[in-house]
């Protein structure tokens, strides 16, 4: 299996003030074609900035980042944007989209500029990923007129329309109740299945332990990490959960 991220003595660094706040420090990781790797650690650890500095969406200060073979630091602002919108998707916490599209049409929009389909085949994909997170009914719809685990599987509809590589998920849950978050890990896990990597940034115990491997930051520095391996059935969640969570002790979460 090839890697399809990797990273060298990435650093981060912003500076206020005439004050150097080193946000990442020499890190070092990669993953597998497939896999599922959460990112947890205290708030303000610089887990979100792993994120956008390894999709290109922050620059680095140093180190390298490889995504499928392309060392992202000596691509362009063009070459990145045409990368991220044509092998990678992106799910926040905040549930970003267009106002005045309907929730269709945000799905859409990315398959359209991204011309790797004809716009029908594109408007097809788009109703049957919705159909097959159960949101069909919000086709015509804006996002103030669903809930929020209806708008969140809505991002990752949207997030999927170009089959992407990878998608980037940062604390896609953090907002939505228990139900709506179990919606949305499941749909999450059978993404992986299909093949799309998946690197997430989370708080919980319970989202985190639906991944296969969990990376520990702390101050920017990776401290531990845990192998769960992937998950096969869903009773397999609370006993994952039990192991994560005495890990975490162990360092002191």
């Amino acid at each position: 299996m090839s890697k399809i991220l990797d990273i060298h003595d990435l650093c981060k660094t912003y500076v206020t003030d005439d004050q150097s706040n080193n946000v990442l420090r020499n890190l070092n990781f990669s993953m597998e074609e497939g896999e599922f790797v959460s990112i947890m650690g205290p708030s303000g650890s610089g887990k979100s900035t792993l994120l956008y500095t390894i999709s290109g969406m922050d620059d680095m200060t140093s180190g390298t980042v490889v995504f499928d073979g392309e060392d992202i630091s000596k691509l362009g602002r063009k070459q990145l944007s045409k990368l991220r919108l044509e092998k990678m998707g992106f799910i926040f916490q905040q549930m970003y989209m267009m106002k005045k599209l309907s929730i269709l049409d945000n799905i859409i929009l990315p398959g359209y500029q991204a011309k790797k389909r004809a716009r029908s085949e594109v408007n097809e994909y788009a109703e049957k990923l919705m159909r097959r997170l159960g949101i069909i009914e919000t086709a015509d719809r804006y996002m103030t007129e669903v809930s929020g685990g209806q708008l969140q599987r809505a991002c990752l509809c949207r997030a999927l329309i170009n089959s992407p590589k990878m998608l980037y998920a940062d604390e896609p849950t953090g907002a939505l109740n228990q139900k709506a978050s179990a919606e949305v890990m499941n749909e999450l896990v059978k993404a992986n299945r299909e093949g799309t990597s998946v690197l997430m940034v989370t708080h919980s115990e319970r989202v985190a332990s639906s991944s296969e491997r969990v990376i520990y930051i702390v101050d920017g520095d990776i401290q531990g990490e845990l192998v769960l391996g992937k998950m096969k059935a869903p009773d397999e969640l609370a006993v994952r959960e039990r192991k994560l969570k005495n890990w975490l002790d162990e360092l002191d979460w």
